[in-house]
């Protein structure tokens, strides 16, 4: 220890204290090295900080600086640096706040007892000031992520509740984090502070690696306020504070939980205010104009969050307080979702919205406040279902009969179709369905799909959504009918509803490399020419900070496929406002992922490639997962040409 430090010009340096073999002499030394720390104004304290935040996160689970004083003294750093502005001015201390806040994150987020530990620090006073935006929106980024995971553990919720501001800061940092973010660093291209692209790129990047990396983190700034409220939303107390109409009718649209997988996305907060049977947050939810509507657009889409979209439904379905206010518009898509079998950890999903249907049905003042068009539907839902059971005791024979009567009507609504009368082929694919077995459920796919197809030509897209749907529960794997994602890509695409459009055509895409079809598999790694044009104009719509960019003038529009890009400004500031079968689509239906790169919100490459999946999540707009298999096959994929989009059935 005393050969260390004589050779060392720094005097308790932090290395040469971690260096010590003795432990006891470690431990006493790093004692006092945590509780001179914030008194001292020597230069060189960001580097043991920056090092002590790297053992944080690669060990949050050691207690030894924990109980050694590590909470206190990240908690007076940043006292220090709020309160004494020309000490953080000097040297490299303006990172100190930002790692302290993060060694803060990072010991709390797995251990109970670290976290009691840091109440009784005195760490939540100075994290509740970075999250009002006391210095800029990267130490509130942190800040929300350490007081997020304080509120999770029972023990520690109630110290952080106690400071009544915390909720309110969350719920308008969730809805302007994306603006904050574009105004206060991405719009700035030349004017960007210098330690703030250093945090963003470990003073490794350029300025489009800082652009991709703040839309990353933009994006989790959201997604861990939107944690943070969760946990307050499972308390009933705090439901009227945040069942404000303002508020709820921006959920559906928030991705923010996509970066982060384990995190709650705008729906899942939803989800959370629905569940809850006292407080009133699920009557808020039903009278909030378009959010019904949202949310089952998101039920009948291949993103990640679809079951919670679907959670949310049924249970608003289920309450008598609420039934009469969403049935008619719920009632259609959960019918369409009938036929699922297993959605994530949800088992017989489609035997629960049969039950909830009827039960509705059975109710005497629900029944009486239902149309009797969604009376109709559910009507032959119910004669559909009790079909199946009739069919498990019919013979062999006449279900053999059945099928091939409905093949005949389907053959004959291939030849209209493909002599172009495609309302006759829409006709003639109804009466199929009639007659196929509910068992033959191959065959109802193709049908199902075929009839979305030609509600597509019809321009009917509400029908081609439905009927695809329908399909792609049918299918097994649930959702992975390549034909019948891109036709309901292309109805999402007419009604402009452009995340589930981008969704349903990446993972067609996706299916596509992985088809053994030949209509369906890749030729020569060609990704097709329309699903390209499609993507490309969705991820420019579903941009992430376009709406920030629209605002602010940075967004040039030019008809459906706008280019996206952030304008160059001026006036840079430090403080942070808190403010089917039918048209196999199939012969270009053949790709793998595609890698559409985004610099400043723009497509600079002229063809996708594959990778652009992990930039969807990176820029929250796909909650898209991937398995091993399928991101090596991608990382072989090339694009060297482009197909023509056919218009075909599923044979």
């Amino acid at each position: 220890m005393d050969k260390t430090q004589s050779d060392c010009p720094y005097p308790g340096c932090f290395f040469c204290v971690m260096k010590e073999a003795n432990p006891s002499k470690r431990r006493a030394s790093v004692l006092k090295f945590f509780r001179e720390l914030p008194s001292q104004d020597d230069n060189g304290q960001a580097l043991p900080i920056s090092s002590l935040w790297n053992t944080a996160m690669a060990h949050p689970n050691d207690p030894e600086f924990i109980n050694l004083g590590i909470f206190e003294c990240m908690a007076a750093l940043i006292w220090k640096g709020l309160k004494n502005r020309r000490w953080l001015a000097h040297d490299q201390n303006i990172y100190i706040p930002y790692y302290a806040a993060h060694i803060i994150g990072s010991y709390t987020m797995n251990m109970e007892e670290f976290a009691e530990h840091a109440v009784r620090a005195g760490v939540i006073p100075p994290l509740v000031e970075l999250l009002r935006g006391r210095l800029t929106w990267v130490e509130q980024r942190v800040a929300v992520r350490a007081l997020g995971h304080l509120t999770t553990y029972p023990s520690t919720f109630t110290a952080v509740a106690d400071h009544g501001e915390v909720l309110e800061l969350a719920i308008q940092l969730a809805s302007s984090s994306l603006e904050i973010v574009y105004s206060h660093f991405y719009q700035f291209v030349d004017q960007r502070l210098g330690y703030h692209c250093d945090l963003l790129t470990r003073g490794m990047g350029n300025a489009e690696t800082e652009s991709r990396k703040a839309e990353e983190w933009a994006s989790q700034l959201q997604c861990w306020s939107l944690q943070l409220i969760n946990c307050f939303a499972f308390k009933p107390e705090f439901l009227r504070d945040i069942c404000k109409a303002d508020f709820l009718v921006k959920l559906p649209g928030m991705w923010g939980g996509l970066v982060n997988e384990n995190s709650p996305a705008g729906v899942g907060l939803l989800r959370t205010i629905c569940q809850s049977k006292v407080g009133q947050g699920h009557v808020a939810v039903a009278d909030i104009p378009g959010t019904i509507d949202t949310l089952c657009n998101i039920a009948r889409s291949s993103d990640d969050w679809q079951y919670m979209a679907v959670d949310c439904l049924i249970w608003l379905v289920q309450d008598a307080s609420t039934c009469h206010k969403v049935i008619d518009e719920a009632a259609p898509m959960l019918i369409d979702l009938a036929d699922i079998s297993t959605l994530g950890d949800y088992k017989k999903l489609g035997d629960t919205i049969v039950t909830v249907l009827q039960e509705c049905m059975q109710q005497g003042n629900s029944r009486r406040t239902i149309s009797t068009q969604t009376k109709a539907e559910i009507d032959e839902l119910l004669r559909c279902k009790k079909s199946f059971k009739l069919e498990k005791n019919m013979l062999k024979e006449d279900l053999h009969i059945k099928q091939a009567a409905a093949l005949v009507v389907k053959l004959e609504g291939n030849s209209l179709f493909s002599s172009g009368n495609i309302a006759g082929a829409a006709e003639k694919y109804s009466e199929a369905l009639a007659l196929c077995p509910m068992k033959s459920k191959k065959e109802r796919v193709v049908l199902y799909s075929n009839r979305a197809q030609c509600y597509l030509l019809l321009q009917q897209p509400l029908a081609a959504i439905s009927d695809a749907t329908r399909a792609l529960c049918l299918h097994s794997p649930v959702n992975r009918h390549a034909k019948s994602l891109w036709r309901r890509a292309q109805a999402y695409d007419t009604l402009g509803f452009a995340k589930e459009s981008l969704l349903d055509a990446i993972l067609f895409i996706n299916e596509c490399s992985q088809s053994n079809d030949p209509d369906l598999s890749l030729k020569q790694n060609k990704v097709p020419n329309y699903a390209e044009r499609l993507v490309k104009k969705q991820m420019r719509t579903t941009w992430l900070f376009r709406e920030a960019a629209l605002k602010r003038g940075g967004v040039h529009c030019q008809g459906d496929a706008s280019d996206v890009f952030g304008r160059e400004a001026d006036d840079s500031e430090w403080e942070t406002a808190s403010e089917s079968d039918a048209e196999s689509d199939a012969r270009g239906e053949a790709d793998d992922e595609t890698y559409a790169e985004l610099v400043f919100g723009r497509c600079r490459t002229e063809q996708l490639h594959l990778s652009s999946i992990k930039a969807f999540r990176r820029n929250n707009l796909v909650s898209f997962l991937l398995s091993s298999s399928e991101k090596k096959r991608l990382n072989q994929i090339h694009f060297p040409h482009l197909l023509a989009e056919p218009v075909e059935l599923c044979l």
